[in-house]
C-alpha cells in the first residue's frame, strides 16, 4: 500500500471524529443560536422603536462589515484585556452566533418584507391582531422564502468553523494541522480534511433539497 494512502487511512478516523465531536456541534449550536438572535433582530429592525432599531442596525452593520476571523480574535484574544476570559469553544460559539445572527437577520427581514401587504389586510379583516397575523399568516409564508438561503448559510457555516482552529478549538482543521506538524505531509492531510468537509456539506445539501421539497407541498 502506498505510504500516502496509509497515512490517509490512519488519519481519517481522527479527522472524522474531530468533525463529529467539534465541527458539527459548533455549527449546529451556532446556527440555532444565530437564528434565534436573527429573528429578534429582524423584528426589531422592522417594527421596533427607534432606540432599539438603531442598536440593531449598528450590530448588523458592524458584524457584516468586519471579517469573521477578526471577530473571533477580538472575542478570544482581545476580551481578556478587558478582564473577560473565555475558553476556546464558548468564544468560538459566541463569535459564530453573532455572525450568523447578523447575516440571517437580513434573510429573515427580507422574507417578511416579501409577503404582500394584502396578507396583513386579509388577516386583519378576519379579526386577527398584529401578533396573530405575524404568527399565523406572515411567518409561515416567510419560511418558503427564507429556507433556501438559510440552508445555504448553514452549509457555509460548516466550512467557516475551520476558522475556529486559530483560537485553538480542536475541530477538524486543527486536528489536520496537528497531524501535519508530526508527519510533514500537508498536501495529503489538507486534501483529506477538504474531502471530509465535502462529505458533510454534500449530505447537508441533500437534506436541504428534501426539506425544500417537503415545504413546497404546502405552497
Amino acid at each position: 500500500m502506498p505510504s500516502w494512502l496509509q497515512l490517509m487511512l490512519d488519519s481519517f478516523w481522527r479527522l472524522f471524529t474531530a468533525g463529529v465531536m467539534f465541527t458539527l456541534p459548533l455549527a449546529v449550536l451556532s446556527f440555532i443560536g444565530g437564528l434565534a438572535l436573527a429573528f429578534v433582530v429582524a423584528l426589531i429592525r422592522l417594527y421596533g422603536p427607534q432606540p432599539f432599531k438603531g442598536i440593531a442596525d449598528f450590530y448588523v452593520w458592524v458584524i457584516r462589515g468586519t471579517p469573521l476571523l477578526v471577530q473571533l480574535f477580538v472575542i478570544f484574544y482581545g476580551l481578556p484585556s478587558a478582564g473577560i476570559t473565555l475558553d476556546a469553544f464558548p468564544a468560538a460559539l459566541i463569535g459564530f452566533i453573532l455572525n450568523v445572527g447578523a447575516y440571517s437577520s437580513e434573510i429573515i427581514r427580507g422574507a417578511i418584507i416579501s409577503v404582500p401587504k394584502v396578507q396583513w389586510e386579509a388577516a386583519y379583516s378576519i379579526g386577527m391582531s398584529s401578533p396573530q397575523a405575524m404568527r399565523r399568516v406572515i411567518l409561515p409564508q416567510s419560511v418558503f422564502v427564507s429556507l433556501p438561503p438559510l440552508a445555504n448559510s448553514f452549509i457555509s457555516l460548516i466550512k467557516d468553523t475551520s476558522l475556529a482552529a486559530v483560537i485553538t478549538v480542536p475541530e477538524m482543521f486543527l486536528a489536520a494541522q496537528r497531524i501535519v506538524s508530526v508527519t510533514y505531509e500537508p498536501l495529503i492531510l489538507y486534501i483529506e480534511a477538504a474531502f471530509i468537509y465535502l462529505m458533510f456539506c454534500t449530505v447537508l445539501g441533500k437534506l436541504q433539497t428534501k426539506l425544500e421539497i417537503y415545504f413546497r407541498r404546502y405552497e
